[in-house]
């Protein structure tokens, strides 16, 4: 039976502490593993992340592609089926599709002509497809374009 008293930790698994520089007899003696000269045989040594020894690092060995314009606009795209789901006559903002859920706070949305609109809307958005506004206006709705 295993108790408190008579545990012990599974063989192999503890080993004991290398013990550096203690004489030829243990092996590691004189250098202390660390052998001749060089950065990594002085005391204090830290090497940069990346560094490999001077060979050129990989982060600098693979190529750089792609390109991020920081101007760029990221939009939330609403289809004209999503909008449906308004009453007619309904005023379309982005506080009404934040409580709707399918926007977040400061988003910019567009509304992109995926579906059908049935319902004459006024909608409030920063982006609209050509195709999309024509079909709100045909519905009887109006479309303003936010700055």
């Amino acid at each position: 039976m295993i108790t408190l008293g008579n545990l012990s930790p599974n063989r192999g698994s503890n080993k004991n502490k290398k013990r550096v520089g203690r004489g030829y007899g243990s092996g590691n003696g004189k250098t202390a593993g660390r052998g001749h000269k060089g950065a990594r045989a002085r005391s204090g040594f830290k090497s940069k992340p990346g560094f490999e020894g001077g060979q050129m690092p990989l982060q600098r060995r693979l190529p750089k592609i792609g390109f991020t314009n920081k101007f760029s606009k990221e939009y939330t795209l609403i289809s004209l089926t999503q909008l449906n789901s308004f009453d007619d006559n309904s005023e379309i903002t982005l506080e009404v599709l934040i409580q709707a859920g399918m926007a977040k706070k400061n988003q910019l949305i567009k509304v992109l002509a995926n579906g059908e609109v049935k319902k004459a809307l006024k909608v409030k958005v920063n982006g609209i497809s050509a195709s999309a506004r024509s079909m709100i206006e045909s519905a009887g709705g109006t479309v303003e374009l936010l700055a």
